[in-house]
């Protein structure tokens, strides 16, 4: 077990920060017999190998022993270091999606495309854990398969098999968006549970686009209208299946965006922290179709989709916090389209228009 690990020479690799002479010890603690050492381990090659979405020069070294480890390892375990592989392999979903990676994508990062070739080496592993029977090693399985497009052939049918009305619905809806991720076809699952309308319609849209019918555009609509909270067993976007559905709906092109545009609008004023930047971003994108505001233009040479946006924002306090504070994130991207980047400053801006 982990033969080979400490023949290499950690210290002249690069971590966050500093070099990774501490990364063998991390690996070796994945194995301890007591959970609270197993978890501060994990969290420690969170911080190390991984940092805000970067990968390292030690990363891709590490995920060879870090596969010995999920192969050995409880159920329970193996759910959360299926997690960190994910996060090795993108960094944070919400960069691909609603598309979905190509390995070609990373090769501008070099270190982001060594550790997604390492982790890809694990791909038969990921496809038996579907068969565990844990749900969540299920759930994080599918997901993680979901980012090997190139392996799809021999994914795709234990993928479809997990769609199933006597599957847990977190498994099989990560099932169904991982299938839509991977390219490939299905037909609608018989089943009448909510996630799986919306994993379903998440799917089709990615690989239907514009050819998607009617069915598939009103599912997406209901949920981005709506929201559903936050669906945590769901491992995409973190569980935010609204924002996801809006994201979902740029695919099916621009049959309907005036739709797509109304829907966002009406949940906006319900969003708040991470939940409002897949539903301000898809807005942004649809009100300034050809890019952001041209310095110094007066809040009358916006046009009306423009006007309608900007008065939610300047009326609903929501969208631009996180928790008791001002959300950085938000600020920066409506000032990405040169509006105004506090919602005082923008409501006078708008002034009496």
């Amino acid at each position: 077990m982990l033969t080979g690990l400490d023949d290499i020479n950690w210290t002249r690799l690069g971590r966050a920060p500093g070099s990774a002479g501490d990364v063998p010890d991390l690996i070796r603690a994945l194995l301890a017999p007591d959970e609270r050492t197993r978890d501060e381990a994990l969290g420690g090659l969170y911080g190390t190998i991984f940092h805000q979405g970067a990968r390292f020069e030690a990363t891709a070294h590490a995920v060879p022993f870090l596969l010995e480890v999920l192969a050995a390892q409880a159920p329970a375990d193996q759910s959360t270091l299926l997690g960190l592989l994910a996060a090795l392999t993108v960094g944070y979903d919400e960069n691909w999606l609603p598309a979905g990676l190509t390995e070609a994508e990373l090769w501008s990062d070099p270190a982001a495309s060594a550790a997604y070739g390492a982790v890809r080496a694990g791909v038969g592993l990921y496809r038996d854990l579907l068969g565990s029977p844990d749900l969540g090693v299920r759930t994080m399985a599918a997901y993680l398969l979901a980012w090997f497009p190139d392996d799809a052939e021999d994914s795709l049918p234990p993928l479809v098999e997990l769609v199933s009305p006597e599957e847990y619905e977190g498994v099989a809806a990560t099932a169904l968006v991982a299938i839509g991720l991977l390219g490939g076809t299905f037909e609608r699952p018989v089943d009448n549970r909510p996630v799986i309308g919306w994993a379903a319609a998440v799917a089709a849209a990615r690989v239907r686009g514009a050819d998607a019918d009617q069915a598939v555009a009103d599912e997406l609509l209901g949920w981005t209208r709506t929201g559903a909270g936050v669906r945590w067993e769901i491992p995409f976007l973190e569980g935010d299946l609204s924002g996801y559905a809006a994201l979902a709906l740029a695919q099916l092109g621009p049959a309907h965006v005036e739709a797509t545009y109304d829907a966002l609008l009406t949940r906006m004023p319900t969003v708040t922290g991470t939940e409002t930047l897949p539903v301000l971003g898809e807005a942004l994108r649809l009100a300034f179709p050809t890019g952001p505001l041209a310095e110094g233009v007066p809040a009358t040479g916006l046009d009306e989709r423009q006007v309608r946006l900007a008065r939610v924002l300047a009326e609903h306090e929501g969208p631009w916090k996180i928790g008791e504070q001002t959300f950085g994130n938000v600020s920066m991207l409506v000032r990405s389209y040169g509006l105004p980047s506090d919602r005082e400053s923008l409501r006078s801006f708008l002034g009496s228009v």
